[in-house]
């Protein structure tokens, strides 16, 4: 059969037939005339090949041929797909959702926010499930086909016509262990350069960044001693040797009992640390997104 010659006013009759096994009461629900419905029902039965209905044996209704039976479950079902579609997104409750959300985000953001936020999306969607990855390459791709919901980084990290947020600001701090034999207050431009560092490097093995370029337009420079790529390990090193390292403060001030801080020197132009979310436009009306957004936010402004 060529489904292109199959409009939705025959299924609909089809299903009020089916429904109804009576052309009088389903021409009724259809707000049609008998003659009307009975050439709709030619139609069909042309298209299907099939009689679909036949008379009753007692009464004025229709019995529904084995084919026509056949169909009443599936044709049932692609309506009710077709209502849901026309009616748009639904009422989104996240006591009851069982939705898996995907978030991409670094180690360092999701040291920040991540705690706070998955302790209040637990109580309050106690059935949902979070997947939190790293960015990769084709995060655009993925945000667009929607296999990520949302990407947290900087505003520029991907192209393309996303939708973005600010969620916080954060300053930098210098870490160093306790007891560390520099001492301790705060660090002068020549002390910060002779010591080793520790230097995070998202994308691996890199030993120069944001630290690298400010001390670089002041004409010096430093010796990163270790490069890491995950942010976890940044606070074991440090309480283990005698590097120093400058990271976002929200995120070093959650070790503070193994590790000293203090500002870095203040010729140092490092600017401050911007987050955004991120999101593709595919998401900005669905309703369990809008949840989605407003508990990392919420997140963000606790953290």
């Amino acid at each position: 059969m060529d489904i292109s010659k199959l409009d939705l006013h025959l299924l609909l009759a089809l299903e009020a037939l089916l429904e109804e096994r009576n052309v009088t009461r389903a021409a009724e629900r259809l707000q049609l005339s008998q003659p009307a419905l009975s050439a709709r029902l030619a139609r069909l039965r042309s298209l299907f090949a099939d009689p679909l209905f036949v008379p009753a044996a007692h009464g004025r209704g229709v019995v529904p041929t084995p084919r026509a039976a056949e169909m009443q479950s599936p044709l049932a079902e692609a309506l009710a797909q077709l209502r849901r579609l026309m009616e748009g997104p639904g009422v989104f409750d996240p006591r009851q959702s069982r939705r898996t959300f995907v978030i991409a985000i670094r180690d360092n953001p999701a040291a920040i926010l991540m705690p706070e936020f998955i302790t209040q999306m637990m109580a309050v969607a106690p059935a949902s499930r979070l997947a939190l990855i790293n960015p990769g390459r084709d995060i655009a791709e993925r945000l667009e086909t929607g296999k990520v919901d949302m990407l947290v980084g900087a505003t520029d990290e991907v192209g393309g016509a996303m939708i973005s947020r600010p969620l916080l600001e954060d300053r930098f701090l210098t870490a160093q262990r306790k007891g560390h034999p520099r001492g301790q207050g705060p660090i002068d431009l020549d002390t910060f350069c002779d010591l080793g560092h520790l230097l995070v490097s998202t994308d691996g093995g890199g030993f120069s960044g944001r630290v690298d370029a400010a001390l670089a337009a002041k004409g010096r420079q430093r010796r990163v001693a270790v490069s890491v790529q995950s942010y976890a390990l940044a606070p074991l090193i440090l309480a283990n040797s005698d590097c120093i390292c400058t990271l976002p403060s929200r995120f070093l001030q959650r070790f503070a009992r193994e590790l000293d801080f203090s500002p870095p020197p203040p010729e140092l132009e490092l600017g401050r640390l911007s987050l955004a979310a991120l999101w593709h436009p595919r998401h900005q009306d669905d309703p369990a997104h809008a949840w989605l957004r407003e508990q990392l936010f919420e997140a963000a402004r606790r953290s």
